[in-house]
């Protein structure tokens, strides 16, 4: 067994994962709020990153003047989806929740093919293509900024949790009620959450957007966000960055394994049967809190 060969696979897997993190960062922050797996992530990451390619092609803007003021945008359009759609849903039953999520996501995923085709362009960010080489290993640069950019909300997130908005948060996600009767705001706190969400989906955009090109198969990546999600915990922001580096490496090197045996695509098929065992192993994932109720 080639060990260099496997570690190069391992440490290219765990940076990969943490691109899946982006996606289940923002899963978490709306679940934590809610309690609501969030479906329409993965098109909100498809539009933030086409409102990017806007604000710097048809409008000619720096990427690094684009790319915050497409966050501006995409916190707006979270309040606004929460208020118009989800806000009128309080108190109904959860799956009716959850299918409306769904249905955003095809409407967001209709809007932009609608608007931008479905053609796919590129973000060029200006990231050398060239490897990074340590030793015998080599390491994508891209792949490596973007494992710094989910740290860095991560650690973001962490400090936000500890503040005084970020504590109502918390308090919202453990008890509705209780949060109305001390008068916080449950409204504005979901509404909050999905902005949020909205603003990570621009950062999922615009690295996913650079390694494969911006188009309708960046909503698809939900599935592997959603994945990390449930397998961190979905009210964890700590288990989606951990989760995240263990499926990248169990996909990546499982993949290598794998591949040869079935002859390809077995990628996939590693993510769905981790997705599948959480569930009926750990439903509340490794880092998720469970409660224990009364009968």
């Amino acid at each position: 067994m080639d060990w260099v060969f496997l570690t190069e696979l391992a440490i290219n897997g765990a940076l990969t994962g943490l691109l899946y993190s982006l996606f289940a960062i923002g899963l978490v922050l709306i679940y934590k709020a809610s309690s609501v797996p969030n479906l329409a992530q993965g098109g909100l990451t498809m539009v933030g990153a086409y409102v990017v390619l806007a604000l710097a092609r048809d409008l000619g803007l720096p990427l690094w003047l684009a790319i915050p003021l497409a966050a501006v945008i995409m916190f707006g359009l979270g309040f606004a989806i929460e208020r118009v759609a989800l806000r009128r849903l309080a108190g109904r039953p959860v799956v009716m929740i959850l299918m409306m999520t769904l249905g955003l996501d095809i409407f967001l995923r209709g809007m932009t093919l609608a608007i931008w085709g479905g053609t796919s362009r590129s973000m060029e960010l200006g990231v050398s293509y060239e490897p990074l080489f340590l030793g015998d290993i080599f390491i994508s640069r891209i792949h490596l900024v973007g494992a710094g950019v989910a740290i860095g909300l991560f650690v973001a997130f962490m400090l936000f949790f500890r503040s005084r908005t970020g504590i109502k948060l918390r308090a919202i996600a453990d008890d509705y009620m209780a949060s109305w009767s001390v008068g916080i705001s449950v409204e504005r706190g979901v509404g909050l959450s999905w902005s949020l969400a909205s603003v990570v989906a621009v950062a999922a955009g615009v690295i996913w957007g650079e390694i494969q090109g911006v188009d309708q198969a960046l909503s698809l990546l939900l599935l592997k966000g959603l994945t990390v999600a449930v397998l961190g915990g979905l009210d964890s922001i700590l288990g989606a960055v951990v989760a995240g580096i263990i499926l990248g490496v169990v996909e990546n090197v499982g993949a290598d394994f794998l591949d040869p045996l079935v002859g390809g695509g077995s990628r996939e098929l590693i993510v769905a049967a981790v997705l599948i065992l959480t569930v009926m192993i750990r439903p509340h994932g490794l880092f998720g809190r469970h409660d224990i109720e009364r009968v």
